[in-house]
């Protein structure tokens, strides 16, 4: 695919989605995988993204060589600190330094806070599954990727630990009952969303029907949890909203 450009066209380079984890086997059998729920939410053809599971290997390329980059959720914990994890760490701190538009969601959304100076562990007030209330702060009402957004929205939640403290100069821009920052923004293009816009309805039941045993211990009712399930529109529609600002940023590169 091309872009215009005043000086003729130039090639747009890929979206990367830097893959650590993968979804439940039931579900990447049947559904795909987290990269492919991205994408799809991206609206991008399969040919403008590239895809680097960092888990097996995968080096990461130059900040340069791309137009965006997506961190995806896994079923690691950022606290474990793996070798793979503390690489793409190592990448986005390098990655600070420029204009590139990042978007880390869930596991992505607090591996990026722990790689800018933002504190990660376990959520005092225990897992948050579902689908989640969340408010959104008066800040994010100005936010290029929130703007236009009802105040109070819903979302589909899935996740054991949580940001407790964001990195330095990180604009608050959500949070629930259960997880004070469920969305930041750090410089001008840099998201982390806690709660996860690519997933539907059906895809959150698996997951609450997955770890029923895991909420059941910790005092949840996890068929009321799955019955209250429902489509969230909005937060869905965040992937499309981020794809179109990376092509707003793209086509003012020189």
């Amino acid at each position: 695919m091309l872009r215009h450009h005043k000086e003729g066209f130039v090639s747009i380079k890929p979206v990367l989605i830097i893959k650590t984890g993968s979804t439940l086997p039931e579900l990447r059998s049947t559904r795909g995988d987290f990269e492919d729920w991205i994408r799809d939410g991206l609206g991008l053809p399969p040919h403008q993204v590239i895809v680097a599971d960092i888990r097996w290997g995968a080096v990461l390329p130059s900040p340069v060589a791309i137009d965006a980059a997506v961190i995806t959720g896994s079923h690691h914990m950022v606290t474990e600190r793996l070798d793979w994890s503390e690489r793409t760490a190592g990448w986005l701190q390098n990655v600070q330094k420029t204009a590139l538009p990042l978007l880390g969601i869930c596991y992505g959304h607090q591996l990026l806070a722990l790689a800018w100076g933002g504190r990660v562990a376990d959520n005092p007030g225990g897992r948050e599954y579902g689908t989640v209330e969340v408010q959104l702060t008066p800040a994010a009402g100005q936010d290029p990727l929130f703007m236009g957004i009802p105040a109070s929205i819903r979302v589909q939640a899935s996740h054991a630990q949580s940001v407790l403290e964001l990195p330095p100069g990180a604009l608050r821009l959500a949070g629930s009952r259960r997880d004070a920052n469920q969305a930041f923004r750090l410089g001008p293009r840099a998201w982390g969303l806690q709660f996860h816009p690519e997933f539907d309805a059906d895809i959150t039941r698996t997951y609450i029907r997955h770890h029923r045993d895991e909420l059941s211990a910790e005092g949840m009712d996890p068929q009321r949890l799955e019955e209250a399930v429902t489509p969230t529109p909005p937060a869905a529609g965040l992937l499309h909203r981020f794809a179109a600002l990376v092509r707003e940023s793209s086509a003012h590169k020189p």
